[in-house]
Order: structure tokens, then sequence, then C-alpha cells
């Protein structure tokens, strides 16, 4: 099975996958990006190579974009994208029960403002506009990155809040290895995983298998019945399967060609809202399919990529289809010392087919980005798009960043960050052309942002403190809203909105001999204001947008001694408004979380580590979304075993 696969990929190898390697990434043998070391298991000495720098990081002076730990990923084996992200991030997702819905929302703004990138493909629906959280397991991916605020310029459509990219990685020079990984835990839910791969100096390959199972018949308190009895939740279960295989071929000393497959099926019984006896059912079929060829001349790469998206989502025997293709090119290169650039277009073709209607559309983007080092201290990132959609120019967006060192001795570094941005979205397919109601006729959504913030880095001895806090405004207009026209809903531009607000981020760390204490946090203060009446008789005009709490916080303490870590993770999420009348409130609630592992537990020939966690330790009954029951207490057994 796992050769058939990497042979059927190798036939198709015409159509595409990116990983943004660096000029430098060709001098003597290449990387690509791959979750944990592969261990040899053959007598032949080969030696890793890693040359991987992410590209998207390169043009980024002025705004922040947060790499999460490989180790902390790796302990969330098993688990979804959303589980992660709600417990250490401190990011905020509108959860619709545990394995359902599971919505991002950065700075305030919708689901539909962040854009999702997998290997450099943006993976949003086009007909929703969003991408659902809940269904992307940590198991299919190897790096996430974070870039939080305004990203129109780098990235394209939807990035007005931020983006969230997840790469694939892998190594040459590894040899064999064999990867086995199993996640058990409360309501039935239980994962297995397996992943082999082989690299050599010339190739390297991985074929990853999983699967994912929940019952989520976890307790709650029924408050729609009379003395709020404690029932068993019903209807909740999920059932995930997926396959993945990535390819690196160094075609040269100077050409690389890589390619990476993901498919992932999930099938859902849909939980109904407290009160509710519903029997909704859904099933997404995801296919992503990306190659990337890369070309090392001098000081410059040139990158020219393919991919194809297929999204076929089926809700109660209701079908509804999506298919993405994308050729894109662009050139990387050092004009000069202090000057570097990138010039790219990308070509989307998007068809629907979609239970009310059907569509087609024809994108093109053409972006610029220009890195400019004033000074060893001062440096400065310029970057330009213009998005061009059946014929329709959206706004030209630019942005402007900068980060200027103010103090760098002693053990301290002390950073000023600045940037200016606008960013943009289309209209979804279903705004446009969902029948009856959709409206052809509506103009992208549109924002204005800039912030402004201070890094430091601070180490004294066995003690370093790394923290940034960024203040940030943002204005969006032509907010895309639908609402009632006699028994017809439409979309219409209607709403502007003022976001403004503050992020705060600590890491630090003290080791003392044998000893590590880990010390991780996040806060998010957030005004989210609705600067425009909806309707006659609105009264939403000053309010906080709903399911948009003003405070969220996050902290995680860490003790590493040898071979054992262990971990208290604590989250606070602020009420929220149900309603644009600010009227009805979901209170806040508080979460404790606890895990305890034991890592690099090594013999000859077997290398792997155990995990436990305990999820909300209080038992604390919370709702994300207004009566959605989530799950109390429940317990966790990760185990990761590599051949």
């Amino acid at each position: 099975m796992i050769f058939l696969a990497s042979f059927i990929q190798c036939l198709f190898l015409g159509m595409g996958f990116n990983n943004g390697i660096p000029e430098e990434g060709l001098k003597n043998s290449f990387i690509l990006d791959s979750i944990g070391e592969i261990l040899p298991l053959d007598t032949v000495e080969l030696v890793p190579v890693e040359v991987f720098s992410p590209s998207l990081e390169k043009y980024t002076y002025g705004q922040l974009v947060r790499r999460m730990k490989d180790d902390d990923l790796e302990s969330f084996q098993g688990l979804s994208l959303s589980d992660y992200l709600q417990q250490r991030t401190g990011l905020f997702l509108r959860q619709y029960g545990a394995g359902m819905l599971a919505s991002l929302t950065m700075r305030g703004t919708s689901a539909g403002h962040n854009a999702v990138f997998w290997n450099g493909l943006p993976i949003n629906s086009p007909s929703l506009g969003q991408t659902d959280f809940s269904i992307l397991p940590i198991g299919g991916f190897d790096e996430l990155y974070l870039h939080f605020g305004s990203g129109g310029a780098l990235y394209g459509t939807d990035a007005i809040g931020g983006a969230v990219h997840l790469n694939s990685k892998l190594k040459f020079g590894q040899g064999h290895g064999l990867q086995l990984g199993t996640h058990a835990g409360s309501f039935g839910r239980w994962n297995q995983q397996v992943q082999y791969g082989f690299s050599s100096e010339k190739i390297s390959l991985r074929t990853r298998v999983y699967k994912n199972v929940a019952q989520n018949d976890f307790l709650f308190r029924n408050i729609a019945k009379p003395g709020t009895p404690i029932e068993r939740q019903e209807h909740a279960a999920f059932q995930q399967t997926g396959i993945s295989q990535d390819l690196a071929f160094q075609l040269s000393s100077d050409q690389l060609l890589s390619s990476s497959l993901w498919y992932n099926q999930t099938e859902r019984e849909i939980q109904p809202v407290i009160g509710s006896n519903t029997l909704d059912e859904q099933i997404d079929r995801n296919l992503r399919w990306v190659m990337d060829y890369f070309k090392f001349i001098g000081k410059a790469t040139w990158n020219f990529k393919t991919g194809l998206l297929k999204d076929h989502l089926i809700f109660n025997g209701s079908q509804n289809s999506t298919m993405q293709l994308f050729l894109i090119g662009d050139l990387d290169w050092e004009i000069s010392p202090g000057i570097s650039s990138k010039s790219g277009i990308r070509y989307t073709h998007i068809q629907g087919k979609l239970s009310t209607y059907s569509a087609q559309e024809d994108r093109l983007e053409l972006y610029q980005s220009t890195n400019l080092s004033l000074s060893e201290d001062l440096h400065v990132s310029i970057n330009l798009r213009q998005f061009i959609y059946e014929g329709n120019f959206a706004p030209f967006t630019p942005s402007l960043g900068m980060d200027w060192l103010i103090l760098s001795n002693k053990g301290q570094e002390l950073k000023f960050n600045t940037n200016g941005a606008r960013s943009f979205k289309v209209p979804t397919l279903n705004d446009r052309f969902w029948e009856p109601g959709g409206n052809p006729d509506l103009a992208p959504e549109s924002s204005w942002n800039a912030e402004l913030g201070v890094s430091h880095i601070w180490r004294r001895g066995s003690l370093m403190l790394n923290q940034r806090l960024t203040h940030y405004q943002m204005w969006v207009n032509n907010w895309i809203i639908w609402l009632p026209k006699g028994s017809i809903w439409s979309p219409e531009n209607i709403r502007e909105v003022h976001n403004k607000g503050l992020e705060y981020f600590l890491d630090a760390d003290y080791k003392m001999e044998n000893w590590t204490f880990e010390l991780q946090g996040n806060y998010n203060w957030t005004s989210a204001i609705n600067q425009s009446e909806i309707t006659d008789n609105d009264r939403s005009a000053g309010n906080q947008l709903p399911y948009t709490p003003v405070h969220k916080f996050q902290t995680l303490l860490g003790i590493k001694r040898g071979i054992w870590n262990t971990y208290v993770n604590y989250q606070f999420t602020g009420s929220r408004f149900v309603g644009t009348d600010n009227q009805d409130i979901i209170p806040s609630f508080q979460l404790w979380d606890w895990g305890i592992r034991m890592r690099e537990i090594e013999t000859t020939w077997i290398k792997g580590s155990i995990g436990i966690q305990i999820n909300n330790i209080m038992n604390t009954s919370y709702q994300v979304m207004r009566l959605r029951a989530m799950p109390g207490r429940n317990y966790q057994i990760n185990i990761q075993i590599k051949l």
C-alpha cells in the first residue's frame, strides 16, 4: 500500500507542492520539512540535511509570525488543530461542541477573515470562505505558523485578521524509519497512526495513515429542562480517516522537485443544541495536492508550483463540491547586500457545484515583496498585491513594516516593530450565487490595519525572558451581512467595524542543573465595535460583535528533568454577547489542564514517548457557543514509538 501510493504519486508528479526553500538550499543537498526524526534502521551511515527556512517569515518585518514548538505538536498527536489552538495559543475559536465545527477568530474579526495555507496553498473553502479547524488533525502536518494581523499583501484574500500556515517537512540522508502512534481518551476517543519514511542523499519519501474515532458521549447539564438534570450527550460521534504522501527529489546540485498529497475524510453526527433532538449528519472529503520545482541560480531562487484542492461536503444527503486549481510562479533573489526582492503571479481556477447552484471563477494575483536593510539595526519590508477576479479588481493591497533594534548589549535585546497594511476578502461563491438570495453585485470587504509593538529578550545566566507587546487598530469596511428581504435572506455590504486591541506574549525558561522550568503566556484584549446601523430598527451600532470575548488569557508552567516533562495549563475566556444588541451574555469560563510525559525512551531498536493528559481538571460546566454542550473532566494517553 505504501509503495503503491509512492509509485502513483511519482506517475502524477506533474501537479504540485511548495516549501519556500531559501537560496542557500542546494549547496550540498536539500531539505524540506517532516514531523519528528525518522531513525535509520539500515547500517549505512547517512547525514541528515536540514536547510529549510520558510519564506513566509522573510518579508514580514514589523509583523508577528510565531512558529509553534514541535514538542507541543507531538504531544497533541491524535487531536485536532482546534484542540491545540484553544489550549496553547490564547486565540479564540467558536466551537459548536466536541469535534464539531470550530472556526478561528483573530483580532476580533470573523471566521472568514483568516487565511489558512497548506504548503503554500490557500485552503479556505471558496463557497463558505473559511476552514473548519476541528477536521484538521495535528498528525496531518509537521509545522505550524501563526501570522497575527493583516496579511493581504503577502497572502491574498481572507487574511484580514491573520493567517495560519501548515507545512510538511522532509529530510534527506536518514535511511529507513517507521513510526507508530496511538492515542486513547475519554468518551470513546481513539486514534492510530502509522508512518513510514525513507530518504537517501537524492530522494526522500514518507507515507502516513491515520484513523480518529470518538463517541463524545460526555455528561452535561441540560439547562433546557426543569431542575437542569445531568444527561449524557447523544448524537455527537465522529470518525476520521486519512492518508498523506510526501516526496522530494534532488534532481541536480541546483534543482529540487517536491510533492505532497493529503486525503482526509470526516464523518460526523452533528451535536444538537441543548434541548433539541435533531439528527443532522455531515461528511467532509478533502483532497489536497501540491508540487514544487525549485531552481537555484546564484543568489536567486525560482519556484514553480501547481496544486489541486477538491472539497466535497454532504450535509443530510445534500451534495456540495468545489475544486480549485493553482498555477504559481515567483522569483526570490538578493539584488545586492541589504536588498532582496520577490516577484510572483498566482492563477486560480475555481469550480463549484453546490446544492442550489453551479459556478466557476478565474482569479489572477500579481505580487511584489521587497526587504531593505537600511542599517544593521533597521529593516523594512514593502509588500504589494493586486487581485483580479472575473474582471473585477479587488482593492490594491500594500503593506509597510519596520523592525528597529534599539538596544543590544549585556544579554538583552530591545526591538521596536511597526506595520501598516491593507487587506481584503473577496465575496464567497455562496454570497454571490446562492439560490435564492445570492448577490452577484457584492463588493470585496476591505480593511486598513496599523500596529505598533515592542519586543524584549533578556538573558542572565540560566534565565531567559522573551516577551512582546503589540497594540493594533483595524478598520473594516463593506463587511458582508446576510439580511432578511421578505421571506428571503440576502447578503449586503453593510457593516463597518473598528477593531483595536492589545496582544502580549511571554516565553521564559530557567535552567538549574538537570531541571528546566518553562513559563508561557498569551493575553488578548479585543475591542470589536460595530460602527453602523444595519437596519432602521437596529441597535447594534456602538456594540461589541457577537461571540468576541474582550479578554482571553492562557498560561502554561512546565517542568522538565531528564526524560520527564510535566505541565499545568490555564486558560480564561471572557464573557461573550450572543446577539448584536448585546443583551444576552454567555458567562466567562476558566479551564485547567495537566499533563505528564516521558520523552526519548530509548533502547537498541526503539525510541518513543508516552504522555498522559487530564483536561478540564475542575470539571467546569461551560459553553463556548450558546446551548452547545462541552465536555467536563476527561483523560487522554498518547504513545509514540519510532523504529
